[in-house]
Parts: C-alpha cells; sequence; structure tokens
C-alpha cells in the first residue's frame, strides 16, 4: 500500500511500502509526445529546450512513453519518409542526450509502431532503429527491446509495456509481468496507452483491464507512466500511483471536467529510500512546476475514479 508522507503545492512524496530501501536518490525524466502532423521530419523548437533542459538536471534515466515520431498515416508513409523522421528524432532528442551521457529507453506509441494490421512496416523499422541504441543498463533476459522488457536501475525494476492498441496487453505480457513484479522492490512500468483515461476525447483511447490493475495491486507495483494523452495528471487509485503525461509536441488536451488545455511539460521522478516524488515542469523554460493546485481533485470516468496525488 503507498501513503502519503509529505504534502505540499508541486511536489508530492509517496512512500512505496513494497519498495526496496534505496541507497541513494534516484532522478528519472519521462517525456512523451513529441511528434508533429503525420509524416512530419521536424519538432517544435520547445522540444531542444526541454532536451537542454534534461542535460541540466542530470538525471539518471529519462523516458519516452512514446509517440516520437508522426507515423501511422492513411496511406502509410514510405520506409524513405519513416527513416527520415527517426533520423530528425534522433538528432534532436536520442543523440543529445547520449552525448550528456544520459541512458535513454523507450515504449512504442500508435505512430510509432502500431501493432494494428497495415503497420507492421513502421513497427520493423521502429525494432531496427532502437536496436542498436539500448542502453548499458541491467536488462531482464525476459522481454524484447525496445518493446516489452524490463531493467533495474538503483534498486527499482522498470518495464516497458507494448500498449499500441486499444484494450487488454497483447501477447503473453501479463504474464510476463506476473513474474517480473514477484520481487519486493520498488517497480515502475511504463507504456503509451493508460489504464484509465484523463483526457477529453481519448476516454476509450485505454488499456481499461482490470486484470491488469488487479496485477498490480497483487503484486506492488507501485507506478504506472503513460502517454497519449497530451495532459498531466499525478494520481493514485488503489494503492497504485498513475502519472499521465503531458506532450511536449503538438495538440495538448484538457483534462476530464476542465476546460483549459494542459501545458507542455516534462515530468520529474524522484526515488530515494522507497520514496516517490512527482512533479511537473513546464515549457516554455521547463523551470516552473506546475501546481497541483491548477488540477482537478479527481477524474471521474465510466471506468476509474482517480484521487489527485496529494489528496487522501
Amino acid at each position: 500500500m503507498i501513503r502519503p508522507v509529505t504534502l505540499c503545492i508541486a511536489l508530492v512524496v509517496y512512500l512505496a511500502g513494497f519498495g526496496a530501501v534505496i541507497g541513494e536518490p534516484l532522478k528519472v525524466v519521462v517525456i512523451s509526445d513529441l511528434n508533429g502532423s503525420y509524416g512530419s521530419a521536424s519538432y517544435a523548437p520547445r522540444i531542444s529546450v526541454a532536451v537542454r533542459r534534461i542535460v541540466e538536471l542530470k538525471p539518471d534515466l529519462v523516458i519516452s512513453t512514446g509517440d516520437m515520431v508522426a507515423g501511422q498515416a492513411t496511406p502509410n508513409l514510405s520506409e524513405k519518409r519513416v527513416r527520415a523522421m527517426w533520423r530528425a528524432f534522433h538528432a534532436t532528442v536520442s543523440d543529445p542526450l547520449k552525448e550528456a551521457g544520459i541512458p535513454f529507453v523507450v515504449t512504442p506509441g500508435n505512430h510509432d509502431a502500431s501493432a494494428y494490421g497495415g503497420f507492421e512496416n513502421e513497427r520493423r523499422i521502429f525494432e531496427e532503429e532502437w536496436s542498436n541504441r539500448r542502453p548499458d543498463l541491467a536488462f531482464s533476459k525476459s522481454g524484447s527491446f525496445p518493446f516489452f522488457y524490463a531493467f533495474d536501475l538503483k534498486g527499482v525494476r522498470f518495464i516497458s509495456l507494448d500498449a499500441t492498441t486499444l484494450g487488454a496487453l497483447r501477447g503473453n505480457q501479463m504474464d510476463a509481468l506476473a513474474k517480473l513484479t514477484k520481487e519486493k522492490k520498488t517497480v515502475v512500468t511504463f507504456s503509451h496507452l493508460p489504464l484509465w483515461p484523463v483526457a477529453i476525447n481519448r476516454e476509450r483511447e485505454i488499456i481499461g483491464d482490470p486484470m491488469l490493475e488487479e496485477l498490480y495491486k497483487k503484486t506492488g507495483v507501485d507506478l504506472h507512466l503513460s502517454g497519449h494523452h497530451h495532459a498531466y495528471y499525478p494520481a493514485h487509485k488503489d494503492g497504485v500511483l498513475y502519472v499521465a503525461q503531458a506532450c511536449l509536441g503538438s495538440g495538448a488536451r484538457r483534462l476530464i471536467g476542465t476546460s483549459k488545455r494542459s501545458a507542455n511539460a516534462l515530468t520529474l521522478v524522484e526515488i530515494e529510500d522507497g520514496n516517490i516524488s512527482i512533479s511537473a515542469l513546464a515549457a516554455p523554460d521547463f523551470r516552473k512546476e506546475v501546481p497541483l493546485s491548477s488540477l482537478p481533485k479527481k477524474i471521474v470516468s465510466p471506468w476509474a475514479t482517480l484521487t489527485r496525488i496529494d489528496l487522501p
């Protein structure tokens, strides 16, 4: 069970009751949904600003929760175009992080590597683009980078879920996830689609699987990070933290029950001695935190009620 131990307006610390004791702080930056319009091989200037800010923060790890390029177009984009989009992404994001010595891991988004029929070529290219960019981390032997895989860092187990299609996880991910989460340590999962909805007009674009939620509760998963909804909301439900990321690219959305679009932002996750701290740093310079008081106290949908992270 995760319970609040420290409350403040822009930063909330939660005790991960099942987490292992961590000897020193672990700092993780999460970015999401960086792409522009279909087929675009250019990026908004704020993304380069965000990358420079990340380098200043010197995190131990950067995670992308998907939609790094602008694929999944109809008709399908040519291989030449898809490769050009990935070159642009690497030049803007991957290479600067690599030069700074910051490990960067990704999970597929629907615009990167949709598992729906017709996008097999983009999925193959995604795998090829990342096969030589796997960082030097303690990866589990099970799984397949850059889709479903796991690794450990400073006592925390991170697990990428391959979630680019609506509904329950495909393949044997549930069985593999159950095995990877058996050990009593801090566990962070990340995927493109969220388990539960947070944004207007994307209410049905979720995993939405009660069996996955039960697995999280049973095995003590502490934190799930997601993208796709283009709106920042840090929440808890039944002892698990769920953090939806804002987008860095185009298409910021409104949280359910609100009228204002979410700010473009990156998320900062800090883990120390089993405590998990969450905050978001907003554009244009990614130095000002998004106040929790600016977010709704609860997000209510037919699928779930999510409570803002600072509230009981």
